[in-house]
């Protein structure tokens, strides 16, 4: 009979720190997983399994309203309908790259980084996607044909490229922009600065994942050749070289260890650190930087129409529509950033009820008001702004997202590129 072996979870002290969530301590896949193993995580309660199916499930929803449009609608003649495909057609790229990225994360350090950079682009280009469709659809009647209308698509696709590389940024920092360069977690720095031996006119330091007290039980020793100190014993906790990540015990067999890169006290000391390590709180603050600020920009027409205008105009059905996606963008962005309510209770809502559930939940919720508030105004007001407005032709339109494609992915494939020149811990095997 076939059984299906699910993968091991570990705790929060059994993985890598560049994979560790606030106030989420159980629940972690292998950090090394195969691509099958992180398929079949979808089946297993994991504290990534609803971050993906939150988003998997809405990203076939948002496909089936797409499609149905595309279907009603003579797209070649209906050139008044093309702004509302290229937001239908964003409106499903995010979600799709969203429940990617949370499935293959665990697959190595890099995967997960590379995975995020991903999901930056794609929220991006779903940001232009906003401004595209604001542009056509919703912009306020006094705006229409302005010159804060002519540069507001132009202006939104500068704000994707710059929100891209900052979100990507506020990964990884300075260390991004320096070949070779690699951030050794706090738990190794503290101890390399305690574990150092004389190699001729050389200071070469020695990691270990515990403290200077434990050493003697991880079975340090010094070869008789080059006097390095190399890990023995039973727990594969040690390393005499400078690595991305501490090593944890059950990822590395003792068959594996052996010595690797020597560096110097003046080397060591030099080494950049991951932004995302060194300086959490900046690292979330300037995410959030990253994605507010175009979200602002894309939002002002609808501002301008629910706060300053008053009459016929503002009070359409649609702007019930904008009024609720607002409020519940607020809802997801403060759910983003707060961590609650896993940081007031850390270890009880590791699987069901943290933050970053919630925050897709209400992503979902403003995607879904804002899609309505969009056609709304497209069929409310096609009479006026065909009369009226100037619309956007292809050229344009292809001209924008092309460019955000362009730009977006050159910063991504930058720090990506910047990755694989950190060198990364030698695990034992995937998890598979």
């Amino acid at each position: 009979m076939l059984s299906l072996k699910l993968p091991r979870l570990f705790r929060i002290d059994q993985v890598p720190q560049v994979f560790h969530e606030q106030g989420i301590l159980f629940g972690y896949r292998h950090p090394q997983s195969s691509a099958t193993a992180c398929v079949l995580s979808l089946f297993q309660m994991t504290n990534e399994t609803l971050n993906i199916w939150t988003h998997l499930l809405p990203f076939w929803f948002f496909t089936w309203r797409f499609v149905t449009a595309l279907y009603v609608t003579d797209i070649w003649n209906d050139s008044y309908s093309w702004p509302l495909f290229v937001y239908m057609g964003t409106s499903c790229v995010y979600p799709l790259a969203s429940s990617c990225a949370h499935t293959f994360n665990s697959m190595s350090k890099n995967a997960r980084h590379i995975c995020y950079f991903l999901d930056y682009g794609a929220v991006n280009l779903f940001s232009l996607g906003s401004a595209i469709a604001y542009s056509a659809y919703s912009i306020p009647n006094v705006m229409v044909n302005t010159t804060f209308h002519d540069y507001y698509v132009p202006l939104a696709v500068l704000n994707t490229i710059i929100s891209t590389g900052l979100s990507c940024y506020s990964r990884l920092g300075f260390a991004a922009g320096e070949a070779g360069s690699f951030a050794p977690g706090k738990a190794l720095c503290q101890a390399g600065r305690n574990v150092v031996s004389s190699h001729g006119k050389s200071m070469v330091w020695g990691m270990a994942l515990a403290g200077h007290s434990q050493l003697s039980s991880c079975g340090w020793r010094f070869t008789p050749k080059a006097g390095v100190p190399v890990c023995g014993g039973d727990r594969p906790a040690c390393y005499l070289c400078v690595l991305p990540e501490s090593p944890h015990p059950g990822l590395l067999a003792p068959s594996q260890q052996r010595p690797h890169r020597v560096l110097s006290r003046r080397t060591y000391l030099s080494l950049p650190r991951f932004l995302e390590i060194q300086k959490p709180g900046l690292c979330k603050m300037l995410r959030v930087l990253a994605f507010a600020y175009p979200y602002t920009w894309d939002s002002l027409p609808i501002f301008y129409r629910l706060f300053l205008l008053s009459g016929d105009g503002a009070q359409n059905e649609a702007a019930l529509y904008h009024q609720k996606h607002t409020a519940m963008t607020l809802l997801a962005s403060f759910f983003y950033s707060a961590h609650l309510p896993e940081r007031l209770a850390p270890g009880r809502f590791d699987y069901i009820g943290h933050s970053h559930q919630l925050f897709h939940v209400c992503v979902i919720l403003a995607t879904h008001l804002q899609m309505e508030a969009i056609v709304l105004d497209k069929t409310l007001r096609r009479e006026w702004l065909l009369a009226n407005s100037r619309p956007l032709s292809f050229p344009q339109i292809a001209g924008a997202v092309l460019l955000c494609l362009i730009f977006s992915l050159s910063n991504i494939i930058y720090f990506s590129a910047a990755l694989y020149r950190i060198p990364e811990p030698e695990l034992h095997k995937k998890e598979t």
